[in-house]
Order: C-alpha cells, then structure tokens, then sequence
C-alpha cells in the first residue's frame, strides 16, 4: 500500500500508522465552560467528536482504538451529570449500532458492565454479542473503567486458578497476567491521545502503557477535529520506538 494520507499540509505514511491508538477525551466540561454554557453541552459535543473520530480511524485502517469514556471515579461526578453521561451513551449505542455493524466494528467494553443500570448493561452486551464476528475495526470502550482496579481483578482470578491447582505459582510471567486482563485480545497501544492540556494518565489502561507513545495537546476534546487527529498520529510516525533497545546508526 503507498497511498498516503493528507489533509492541508499533512501527509501520513500508512506503513508507519500506529496498530492501537487509546484515547482520553477529556476537557468537555471545560469547553462548555468557556462559552458560557452548561457542561452538558460539552458532553453532546463530545459524542459527536467521538464519533468523527471513530470512523476516521477506520478509514484510515486503523485496527484498533480505544476511549476512555467513563472512569471509575466518574461516578464521584453529581448524580445530574452522571445520569447525562448515561443518557448520552444510550443514544450514542441506539444511533450507531447499525453503523457499526454495516462498517465490519467490533465493539468490546473495558471495565465493570455490572456497575451500570441493568437496561444499559445488556444494551452493551447485545452490541458485543451482535458485533463479535466483525473484523474490521475493534472499538473498544472503556466504562467504569480503572487501570488499578483492573490489575487487582487480574490478580484476583489468577490467584483463585493457583489456588485451584491450575496455575502454578513459578507458571506466572508477564504473557500469562496478560490472560487476565480485561483487555487480553487486543495489543497494547501504540499511540495515547490526550486532550484538555493534562499532561497524565489518569488511571488508564496501567499495565498496557509501558511503552506507548504519549500525545499530549492543550484542545479541548470538543474542538479535536480530524485535523488535530491527523496532527497526532503525525507527530507519532517522527518517533524512534526502541522498546528499551539501542539502534546503531
């Protein structure tokens, strides 16, 4: 494949695209703020970002993309907000399940399904189960999600296997913790976006970020056009990734 991807002045090689981009939307709050309107506004907005982005990633042949839609600390949010997020996600699976299906995505959730409302939980379950044959995208969406807390599930269920006798202590490395994690058929990220100017991780996807490239840009998640996308995998394809390892020039 030598077409090359460009929008103004940026040109992408498609040999150097990242296999996983994850994504933290953050800021929506903030640019609601800014023009004088009430953070629901910037949620709305968000979600049609969110999915702008979604199917520029798949035109792009971008295999796999992860967002982080809501923490587990979002639920410290009030409960007004909260109840909005959830509206909101309701309607974005509504307008775009047939979407995705038509496209080939394969929609997997992280994190804990069980915290949600029971309609919602088996709205996102009859999305997995419906879509699990497609193959030609994987959007994975991260709900009720937390890098801690899914290292301690992880832990969990491989210790009840060794106290099982399944799994021997000395059988344990890093491939077999892998099996465990919420995110075991799918790679680590290749490229993390975040938005807003916050310059951490915020308890995201812990174990799978040892060796990510970081983006971190000041726009707020709302104005993140397919522009400032194009600027982030750009800025991705001028990296050496070395994975610890010294190349003799």
């Amino acid at each position: 494949m030598n077409q090359c991807f460009n929008n103004s002045h940026i040109v992408l090689d498609p040999s150097k695209l990242p296999r996983h981009v994850a994504i933290i939307m953050d800021g929506n709050g903030r640019w609601a703020k800014s023009k004088g309107l009430p953070r629901i506004y910037g949620h709305k907005k968000g979600a049609e970002v969110a999915k702008k982005i979604i199917y520029k990633t798949k035109e792009l042949g971008i295999p796999y993309l992860t967002l982080f839609a809501f923490s587990k600390e979002n639920w410290l949010r009030p409960e007004e907000e909260i109840k909005t997020l959830l509206e909101l996600l309701k309607v974005y699976l509504d307008a775009e399940f047939e979407e995705m299906k038509k496209r080939g995505i394969k929609f997997k959730v992280i994190g804990d399904k069980e915290d949600f409302p029971k309609d919602l939980q088996e709205k996102l379950e009859l999305i997995e189960k419906t879509t699990e044959k497609n193959d030609e995208m994987v959007l994975c969406m991260a709900l009720s999600y937390g890098g801690k807390n899914e290292i301690v599930k992880a832990t969990r269920k491989l210790a009840e296997e060794v106290k099982k006798g399944k799994i021997s202590p000395e059988d344990i490395d890093e491939k077999l913790f892998r099996n465990f994690l919420d995110t075991k058929d799918i790679p680590d990220p290749d490229l993390l976006i975040r938005t807003s100017g916050e310059m951490r991780i915020s308890n995201f996807l812990l174990f799978q970020l040892a060796y990510t490239e970081f983006y971190f840009t000041s726009i707020y998640w709302p104005d993140f056009d397919e522009n400032e996308y194009l600027k982030a995998l750009y800025s991705y394809q001028q990296r050496e990734r070395r994975f610890g390892r010294v190349y003799e020039s």
